[in-house]
């Protein structure tokens, strides 16, 4: 039940732990998805929650639902203004060089009928940064914090697999899926709300990363 993961709520916002496989946007083979969930989420409002932000199928961790239609244009500004606090931590096949560095890589998306669409670096795609700083590795993986600064699609995932040249554990497209899952999670957010205290959450380590060896610091 989503409404047993959720991280934070007051009258403008949620903010849930969305688990991993759980697509944000009804997808095309007709699976459930966030929106299935909505109406459970009203917590006695008449309005369904919208979500503001998306995240991968299956990464997992904290996804922003606002409440009203006011808040939701508000905190999608601050979205594509670039004042909203994400912090999401990975585990990558491979150990990055360094302690910590920032990436900067444009991204466009490209498709082709034999391997689908994907987002490659690209002088001419849309500008994508991400802050990085290794927390510990083990047996040749590495558990790494991402900061990133513009929110392109798939940015921490590619940007892991062409800028540290370590890609995210179990990622189909940029990595190697090995029957794994995908080890990538959003565990902070923080939504700054003008006078208002911010709306943030931290969503706590998911199993798969502890079973990978990987638990809390």
């Amino acid at each position: 039940m989503l409404t047993d993961r959720v991280l934070f709520i007051d009258a403008e916002a949620i903010i849930l732990d969305k688990p991993a496989g759980l697509p944000v946007d009804a997808p095309r083979d007709g699976s459930l998805s966030i929106e299935n969930h909505l109406q459970a989420l009203t917590f006695g409002f008449q309005r369904w929650p919208l979500p503001v932000h998306r995240l991968d199928r299956d990464t997992s961790g904290c996804l922003l639902l606002a409440r009203n239609p006011k808040a939701h244009k508000r905190f999608a500004q601050a979205f594509e203004a670039g004042s909203v606090e994400k912090r999401y931590r990975a585990v990558l096949d491979g150990v990055p060089e360094g302690e910590s560095g920032t990436i900067d890589l444009a991204l466009a998306k490209v498709s082709s009928a034999e391997r689908g669409w994907r987002m490659v670096p690209s002088a001419k795609g849309k500008p994508a940064r991400t802050h990085w700083r290794l927390l510990r590795a083990v047996g040749g993986r590495a558990l790494v914090e991402f900061v990133p600064e513009t929110g392109r699609t798939h940015q921490i995932r590619v940007h892991a697999a062409e800028g540290l040249g370590c890609p995210v554990r179990g990622d189909p497209v940029y990595g190697r899926a090995n029957g794994v899952p995908l080890l990538l999670h959003a565990a902070a957010l923080s939504v700054p709300r003008g006078t208002k205290p911010p709306a943030s959450a931290l969503a706590p380590t998911p199993d798969r990363f502890i079973t990978a060896g990987f638990a809390d610091d």
